[in-house]
């Protein structure tokens, strides 16, 4: 009955908002730290973190006459629109690493970014739990037991997480590359 009342008050401050954007403010509250955290593991700096989740709120306002109720909590349409504004991020980051590589002139530069950018899309696909360990272990360099304390689970599950992950990895490598 919890979540049906949460659901009501929800399309509440998603019309409300829709007919004063100042109430939009409550919805921003009730979100932020699931789009922030979402994003965080997702880049590689705290400032960047913070100007991509700025964007996200910002693109939500701007688009909330477009939203449709799906029986789905509001924080996941916010998580589509952060997964779009990381996509273009890795768009405009691939973009500029490919012109810089031009002036320099390296081909060896070249080959790391687009062996990067690969690996970016490949950690995209594994499964959710084996993404997170991923992004916890190698982009936030988080302990086996920060990050077993944060997902709740044993140290060994969180080892054998990030060992499936780098397995999955290893073989995508493979089929993509011989």
């Amino acid at each position: 009955m919890k979540t049906l009342n949460n659901d009501i008050d929800e399309r509440l401050q998603v019309e409300a908002a829709r007919q004063d954007p100042a109430q939009f403010a409550e919805l921003y509250e009730n979100n932020f730290e699931r789009v922030y955290a979402y994003i965080a593991h997702r880049v590689p700096s705290r400032e960047e973190a913070q100007d991509l989740t700025s964007e996200v709120f910002h693109q939500a306002l701007a688009s909330l006459r477009r939203f449709e109720w799906r029986g789905l909590p509001f924080a996941a349409w916010l998580l589509g629109i952060a997964s779009n504004v990381l996509s273009d991020r890795r768009r405009r980051v691939i973009g500029q690493a490919e012109v810089a590589t031009d002036d320099v002139g390296k081909a060896g530069i070249e080959d790391h970014v687009e062996r990067r950018a690969m690996l970016y899309q490949l950690v995209d696909r594994l499964p959710a739990d084996q993404r997170q360990v991923i992004m916890r272990r190698f982009l936030a360099q988080k302990t086996l037991r920060e990050i077993a304390t944060e997902l709740r689970r044993s140290e060994g599950a969180v080892k054998q997480l990030q060992w499936r992950a780098l397995q999955n990895l290893r073989e995508q490598m493979r089929s993509n590359h011989g």
